[in-house]
C-alpha cells in the first residue's frame, strides 16, 4: 500500500477514533516486543526494531522530533541488544547461555541520572530551535520540546541499561511511560497513549519478574 506510512490512511474508525495503518502496527508490534522484554525473551529485540521503523515516521508526522530522532537511535540498539543478550561472554552467561540479570546501583546510578538530565537540557533547547534553524524540513515548533526531550534521553540510557541486562532499567522505563502517555493522549494519538499506559504496568511486571530470576542467582551459588 503506497500510502501505509501516511499518519491519514486509515485501517478502520473505533468509537469515532479514525486508526491509521501506521499507529495501529506500531502500537501492536511495539506491545508484543515489551512483553517478551518484561519476560527477559530475547525475540523483544528483533520485533522492537519492526517497532520503532513504524514509530520514526508516525512521530514526524505528529512534530514529536526528538521522539523521532529516538527511533533510528533504537533501531541501531535493537540490534545491539539482540546481540548481546545471545552472546554473552563465559562469566556472563545465565542456564539459558544468555546474558544474566545484573544491578545498577550506588553513585553509578546517580552519575547516569545526573547526565541525563544534563542532557535533557541541551536537547530540549535544540527542540525548540528546530523550526527556526531548519524551517524546510520543520515547517512546525517541536511539541514539548524539553518533556520529549526528557523522555527521549531516559529512553536512550534506559536502552542501554537494557542491553546489558540492568535491573534498574525497569524504573527508568517506568517513569518514560508515564510522561509519554500524557504526551501522546495531548497529541491526538490516543491508541499509543494507551499502549504506554499499559506499558506503565509492563514495566512493574519487569520490574518484578528480572527482581525473581536476578535472586534465583545466588540461591544457586550458595
Amino acid at each position: 500500500m503506497p500510502d501505509f506510512f501516511d499518519i491519514h490512511t486509515i485501517f478502520f474508525t473505533v468509537l469515532n477514533y479514525p486508526m491509521s495503518y501506521l499507529e495501529f502496527f506500531g502500537a501492536l508490534s511495539g506491545a508484543i516486543a515489551t512483553l517478551l522484554a518484561a519476560r527477559a525473551n530475547v525475540w523483544s529485540w528483533p520485533i522492537g526494531a519492526a517497532s520503532v521503523l513504524l514509530f520514526f515516521f508516525l512521530f514526524f508526522q505528529i512534530q514529536l522530533y526528538p521522539d523521532m530522532f529516538l527511533q533510528i537511535f533504537f533501531f541501531i540498539t535493537n540490534l545491539q541488544g539482540w546481540w548481546r543478550w545471545t552472546h554473552p561472554k563465559a562469566q556472563e552467561a545465565d542456564q539459558r547461555n544468555e546474558l544474566r540479570i545484573t544491578r545498577l546501583v550506588g553513585k553509578p546510578l546517580v552519575m547516569v541520572l545526573l547526565a541525563g538530565l544534563a542532557a535533557t537540557g541541551v536537547m530540549g533547547t535544540f527542540a525548540l530551535n528546530l523550526h527556526v534553524w531548519f524551517p524546510v524540513l520543520f515547517s512546525k515548533p517541536s511539541a514539548f520540546p524539553y518533556l520529549d526531550s526528557f523522555t527521549t534521553v531516559m529512553s536512550i540510557i534506559g536502552t542501554f541499561m537494557m542491553i546489558h541486562k540492568k535491573l534498574e532499567c525497569w524504573w527508568i522505563w517506568l517513569l518514560v511511560d508515564v510522561i509519554s502517555t500524557y504526551m501522546y493522549f495531548t497529541k491526538g494519538v490516543k491508541l499509543v497513549g494507551v499502549e504506554y499506559a499499559i506499558f506503565c504496568l509492563i514495566a512493574f511486571q519487569g520490574a518484578w519478574h528480572w527482581t525473581r530470576e536476578y535472586r534465583t542467582y545466588s540461591v544457586k551459588s550458595a
